[in-house]
């Protein structure tokens, strides 16, 4: 006997009927419903209007702890009634306010102050203390600003002024960052989330698993490339890996792969997935608005560098799988001509949103509207191994569309924040001469200093807080010391997403960690030893432009191929394995000979170093293969590689005979 589905409490159908609102609204602005009915509306309005459905469900659904919960306090009441009633008049007289906003009316005093005071306290229930503590930080040196010493002292600012300015300003909260959040991010997660009810996340897990199952050390391969098309979509590493973690991980440790080394493969592609076109997250979307180019060049140009992060992690772990004699997946045999003649309808959509993107040169909200419409049909039409599109399943995806964006709204409203005291103070313009000055002309120490700053901002924050607060504060130094903008940005995003795997506060190590039962810190230490390539492919792409499709085609493959040289050969030092085991000596040349591979053209070595550097590469990789080829060397049986430990290696918690 089946249990009975809990019936929803009034709050729960409260919740759902807001959550529903956000989607069919956007939905609605993007077809330009409202101009075809002959009316007039600002963006700023629809803004405000996402933005109060955001925070009413925000503090409806979870408690002071961050936590869902069972029912609603007065106080949460109402400060949720509080917000939706004010946000709801904002968007409908935002036209008139804004007129008057020169006049400081208390209107707009009212707004500020409710908007700053609700969205600084639903981050810090959903985003947590670091992103929290961050923007109030900013938003008490905005109230001394003008009395702090130095350079970075900045106009006088009263509280009054600065809520108004922070809580209602185009340039501040209903700026870029919640324009692209309402108007592109929330479509690209409706699309997946339809993807997935009508069955295409088993479908793109089974097709990870027929491609690569097979090879050698396939189910670390099935985690790689599962996890890489999740990760694109869902836009959020931590819960990439909690998602496709679930069933990689088991099959990297049934497979022979360590507890550390599972999760922190798990931790790497999923993270990657954030760095992947064509989706790429949220991110993308953001620094194509911060930028101001179109959105398929940002994705143009981090296509070599996501193809060699992966190859980075490809590589490792097939040598790890060669070291220490790991089979193929040990899971159901499945072949990827049935798979596909099961789930072929699932790539339409992906073939649309391509099409649409990158062929019509469409804008991404349009693209997303059509792929999701191919979902749709597709899935009404067609099920997949007992999953199909339902009527209810289709009006769940609504409720779960708007509940899952209600986190990233609120970021990106702190994060405008941010941008509004930056703006109003000329903070802004001051860090930038601070630092770009405080390392004069060299544009290494600002690259490493900035990479660190990077990492430290973005531990515990998520992909989209991170990379706003970091285009804010940090790009613009780099811009100024001469790097190409798109570079500067896609290096800013490579170090803010790295946080997510580098200790103390790496949040999908750590989420993976918990799956595999193992140490988080060994977790992370893994993590980033599996995604060592994330942390150098910055400065290779900021010191070499063609690795970001700039110039000419040879251009192009000559720099992606010193580059993939010089990660084959670091990757094989690190693991201390290339045909066979190396020694200590063997692995320390190898690896020296892969950095000076690498197109790293700020360092002022001649082109002639990398090239001797690469045939060396070459000509050591071919004498060990052959001699291993002669030899009786084998690769460590899976019972023997527990008592392997070696400089590069974490060696974690190990199983013994």
């Amino acid at each position: 006997m089946t249990e009975a589905t809990p019936r929803k409490t009034p709050v729960q159908w409260i919740i759902a009927g807001l959550a529903t609102t956000m989607v069919v609204a956007c939905i609605l602005w993007n077809v330009e419903a409202h101009t075809r009915l002959g009316f007039a509306i600002l963006r700023q309005q629809y803004m405000a209007l996402q933005l109060g459905l955001a925070l009413t469900i925000a503090f409806l659904q979870y408690g002071v702890d961050g936590k869902p919960k069972a029912r609603v306090g007065w106080i949460d009441g109402l400060i949720a009634t509080a917000a939706f009633g004010v946000l709801l008049y904002a968007a409908w007289d935002f036209a008139w306010l804004l007129k008057e906003q020169a006049y400081r009316p208390w209107q707009i005093t009212m707004i500020g102050a409710v908007v700053t005071v609700a969205v600084m306290e639903g981050i810090r229930r959903r985003a947590g203390w670091m992103l929290f503590s961050i923007v109030a930080v900013f938003l008490v040196y905005a109230l001394f600003a003008d009395k702090i010493p130095g350079r970075l002292i900045g106009k006088e600012l009263s509280p009054e002024r600065l809520v108004q300015y922070v809580g209602f300003d185009p340039s501040a909260v209903f700026s870029a960052p919640l324009a692209v959040g309402t108007i592109i991010v929330l479509l690209f997660v409706f699309f997946g989330q339809l993807l997935f009810a009508a069955g295409g996340g088993a479908f793109l897990t089974d097709l990870a698993m027929a491609v690569t199952g097979r090879a050698r050390g396939g189910s670390a391969k099935v985690s790689i490339v599962g996890s890489a098309l999740f990760g694109s979509i869902s836009g959020s590493a931590v819960s990439n890996v909690a998602t496709t973690g679930v069933i990689t991980i088991p099959l990297m440790k049934r497979g022979g792969y360590s507890d550390e080394d599972a999760g922190g493969i798990e931790a790497v592609a999923s993270t990657g997935g954030q760095l992947t076109p064509p989706i790429m997250g949220a991110a993308a979307f953001l620094m194509a608005e911060f930028l101001e180019i179109p959105y398929v060049t940002v994705a143009s140009a981090a296509l070599i560098p996501a193809i060699l992060y992966y190859l980075g992690v490809f590589l490792q772990v097939d040598l790890i799988a060669l070291r220490d004699g790991i089979r193929n997946a040990d899971a159901e045999r499945l072949k990827t001509r049935q798979v596909l003649a099961d789930g072929w309808h699932f790539l339409l959509p992906f073939a649309i949103l391509l099409f649409a993107l990158f062929w019509l040169r469409m804008d991404p909200e349009d693209s997303a509207l059509l792929a999701s419409v191919a979902v749709i049909a597709a899935g009404f039409l067609r099920g997949y191994r007992g999953e199909k599109l339902t009527l209810a399943g289709f009006g769940d995806v609504f409720v779960n569309t708007g509940r899952s964006m209600v986190d990233l709204i609120l970021v990106v409203a702190a994060a405008g924040f941010v941008i509004g005291v930056l703006n109003v103070t000329g903070l802004g313009f001051a860090l930038t001469l601070l630092l770009v000055d405080s390392v004069g002309s060299n544009i290494v120490l600002l690259l490493a200093i900035s990479a660190v700053i990077c990492i430290i901002l973005g531990m515990g924050m998520p992909t989209s807080g991170v990379y706003v607060l970091l285009a804010a504060l940090v790009a613009p130094s780099l811009v100024e010391a001469g790097v190409q903008p798109i570079a500067a940005h896609l290096f800013i995003l490579y170090f803010g997403m790295m946080s997510m795997i580098t200790p103390p506060v790496a949040l999908a190590a750590f989420a993976a960690a918990a799956i595999t039962g193992a140490g988080a810190l060994a977790t992370g230490v893994a993590a980033m030893r599996i995604g060592w390539a994330a942390f150098i492919l910055p400065f290779a792409f900021v010191a070499t432009p063609a690795l970001l499709l700039e110039g000419s085609l040879s251009a192009n493959l000559v720099a992606a191929g010193f580059t993939a040289v010089g990660i084959a050969a670091v990757t094989a030092g690190i693991v201390g394995y290339w045909g066979r085991p190396l020694n200590a000596v063997l692995r320390l040349l190898v690896v020296a000979l892969g950095f000076l591979t690498l197109p790293l053209g700020f360092l002022g070595l001649p082109e002639a170093v990398h090239v001797v550097a690469a045939a060396a590469v070459a000509a050591l990789g071919v004498a060990l293969i052959y001699f291993n080829s002669a030899s009786t060397d084998t690769p460590l049986p899976p019972k023997q590689r527990a008592d392997r430990t070696d400089v590069f290696t974490q060696g974690g918690n190990r199983e013994t005979p």
